[in-house]
């Protein structure tokens, strides 16, 4: 396995990171002992990042997870994060220093551990001055109920707001071959600044793992087959929706070329290109069992060439195949 900087704290987290999203529901089936055992399977293997969230099923990748690592807790690093989904709250989003502390609390019961590694806000609650949360993140660390703090979507202006209150050791955001937002201002800012990186959704929910067809109807309980939006961009029409997903179906099968070439899957060539970009600390990745596990392992020992990037970048442009607008989350 192959371990890189947490930022500056002073964490080694492996490259690869199991992504928990998944066994919270809103992704289609999913069974828990296939869960454990792929959990399991990744510790074997070194990966020692597990990423969930209180929104993930409001407690349930939490305990799912908790479940799984039973006594090897101590082998994971467990990064989670509040803020997001609250009915009774605007725009669903709180992040007051009142919801710090009884969410920490919600987590550290459901995880059944008495700290977690890193703990973020999912989202920005641009309704609570940023320096109150952040305030009360650090009574975390300082209480010993959380060893790192940092951010999730957040704008550019928003992390540096929050800085200037107290440092932001991790942040987490979309990064894939269709989603490169993130290159353009929050990459160099966190090199800068020495932030530990997570990306999440490397394989573009889905797009990347080369499995979809024309055909592939998603199950009801799948956030896919409802056209679903994670902030205000439309992670449907941009991968799925009828105006772009042929069109980057045909890219993906391009794309499978040069995977080949190097005997690797679709998913092992998308987490290399994920990983390429040095400012990422971990890819996270979800696994419904340990085949997937072992697959993911794979993107590891070896490397895309800059002429491979190259041929790329030409499949999306030959094909036409989107990649997410510059513009921010702005809801």
């Amino acid at each position: 396995m192959e371990y890189r900087k947490f930022g500056k704290t002073g964490i080694e987290i492996s490259a690869i990171g199991f992504g928990c999203w998944e066994i919270g529901g809103g992704y289609g089936s999913i069974e828990e002992a296939d869960f454990i055992r792929a959990v399991n399977r990744a510790l074997d293997l070194g990966i020692n990042c597990f990423d969930t969230a209180e929104a993930y099923g409001f407690g349930a990748s939490e305990k799912s997870l908790a479940m799984a690592l039973g006594s090897r807790r101590k082998d994971a690093v467990i990064t989670t994060k509040f803020g997001v989904g609250y009915p009774d709250a605007p725009n669903y989003r709180d992040s007051t220093p009142k919801r710090v502390t009884e969410s920490i609390e919600k987590s550290l019961k459901c995880l059944g551990t008495d700290y977690v590694d890193v703990y973020l806000v999912h989202w920005p609650d641009r309704a609570t001055p940023f320096d109150q949360t952040m305030r009360a993140l650090d009574d975390l660390v300082k209480q010993g109920k959380v060893r790192a703090v940092g951010l999730s979507n957040f704008k550019l202006d928003e992390i540096k707001a929050c800085m200037a209150a107290r440092r932001v050791d991790v942040v987490q955001y979309c990064w894939n071959m269709f989603d490169r937002r993130m290159q353009k201002e929050i990459f160099p800012y966190c090199r800068e600044q020495s932030i530990g990186v997570m990306a999440y959704g490397s394989l573009a929910y889905g797009m990347l793992t080369g499995t979809l067809s024309e055909e592939k109807a998603f199950e009801k309980d799948d956030w896919r087959s409802r056209r679903g939006k994670l902030g205000n961009i439309n992670l449907f029409q941009h991968l799925f929706g009828p105006d772009h997903f042929l069109k980057n179906l045909r890219a993906v099968e391009d794309l499978k070329g040069i995977a080949k070439r190097h005997g690797k899957t679709l998913p092992q060539m998308a987490l290399q290109w994920t990983l390429k970009n040095p400012v990422i600390s971990t890819a996270l990745v979800g696994c419904r069992n340990p085949r997937e596990v072992d697959d993911n392992a794979g993107a590891l020992g070896w490397s895309l060439s800059d002429a491979d990037m190259k041929e790329i970048d030409a499949i999306f442009a030959r094909h036409g195949a989107v990649t997410m607008p510059e513009s921010w989350l702005e809801s």
